[in-house]
């Protein structure tokens, strides 16, 4: 799936000098890169990412998630003081979701169709951010990262 994406070229650097960087600054500076890339794309299509998180859990178990039940699961991920309800109401006013009588949410048609556009747009994003890193190497980093978090007193597991 590689669209032809050179690597760009960073500088070697000693082990004792990359050790001692702060990696809230890195890690800092990673999530408002792949955060930054990922909302562009999704704005594309008008969309957010609680957009894009309503589409995906809707699309994984149609019918089951209510505004209650997906408002309290993506709560922890909101960093902005998003209207959940707002976001809900804008998918259904486009056509994108549909709530039946016990308030489950379904995508429609066209919720769907816009739902893998934006995909398609993020798996651009996710492959430009792995372009010249090392899947072994991706994998440790993913864990130190989750380890770092359960020091910090967080919850290392990934999420359900």
């Amino acid at each position: 799936m590689r669209r032809g994406r050179v690597s760009v070229e960073i500088k070697e650097y000693p082990t004792d000098e990359l050790a001692a960087q702060p990696i809230g600054a890195w890690s800092g500076e990673v999530y408002r890169r792949v955060v930054g890339a990922l909302r562009a794309q999704l704005a594309v299509e008008d969309l957010t990412q609680p957009h894009w998180w309503t589409l995906n859990h809707v699309a994984g178990e149609p019918g089951r998630w209510t505004r209650a039940a997906l408002t309290e699961r993506l709560t922890p991920y909101d960093d902005q003081g998003i209207d959940f309800d707002g976001v809900f109401d804008d998918l259904v006013a486009r056509g994108w979701l549909t709530e039946g009588e016990g308030g489950g949410m379904t995508l429609t048609e066209a919720g769907q169709a816009g739902r893998l556009r934006a995909r398609e747009r993020n798996l651009r994003v996710h492959e430009q951010t792995h372009e010249g890193v090392d899947t072994a190497d991706f994998v440790t980093t993913i864990n130190v990262l989750r380890r770092m978090v359960a020091n910090l007193g967080g919850d290392g597991n990934l999420p359900d």
